[in-house]
């Protein structure tokens, strides 16, 4: 059975009949609407879907620490950013979606630019359909321009219903 698209993958299907990098342009202005913290940070989509979610970053000085990698708070806003995306693209309109818990632990020194990789099994995006409230782990990794996983995250979102009862 398909599940019904929210508002979100509606939007994400009018930017379909564009080229890869104009698309990809398109999609992280459409979403920076919803998060206008986003383009002060500067991150872009890549890769966009109801099952997973690619976010990167380029490590500008805006975004720096003082040695010049990417800041320890960008590194989890790129988790952040991609799970909670992915999550949006899943929760039915009529919910609300929220951040639950955030674990991120630094384990090394990040070279250059960096991504996220979030993603979601059909599991996960057929209970976010179906139950009324609930809360789930979104699988994400983050890389650097070296192909190691600088960081390490564990983000739990919830969703539950927008109007109380």
């Amino acid at each position: 059975m398909e599940q019904q698209k929210n508002s979100m993958c509606r939007m994400v299907d009018k930017t379909a009949a564009l080229p890869g990098g104009l698309r990809s342009w398109a999609i992280t202005k459409l979403f920076g609407n919803f998060v206008p913290f986003l383009g002060t940070a500067g991150l872009r989509f890549d890769e966009v879907s109801r099952e997973r979610m690619v976010v990167s970053i380029r490590n500008r000085k805006k975004v720096q620490n003082h040695i010049k990698g990417l800041h320890a708070a960008a590194m989890a806003l790129l988790a952040e950013t991609a799970t909670g995306f992915v999550v949006g693209m899943n929760v039915p309109d009529d919910k609300l979606m929220l951040l639950k818990s955030m674990k991120v632990e630094y384990l090394k020194r990040a070279q250059g630019d960096m991504k996220a990789v979030a993603t979601l099994g059909r599991d996960q995006v057929g209970r976010m359909a179906t139950e009324e409230k609930g809360d789930v782990l979104v699988d994400v990794v983050v890389t650097d321009e070296s192909g190691e996983s600088p960081i390490r995250c564990e983000m739990v979102w919830a969703w539950v219903p927008k109007k109380r009862n």
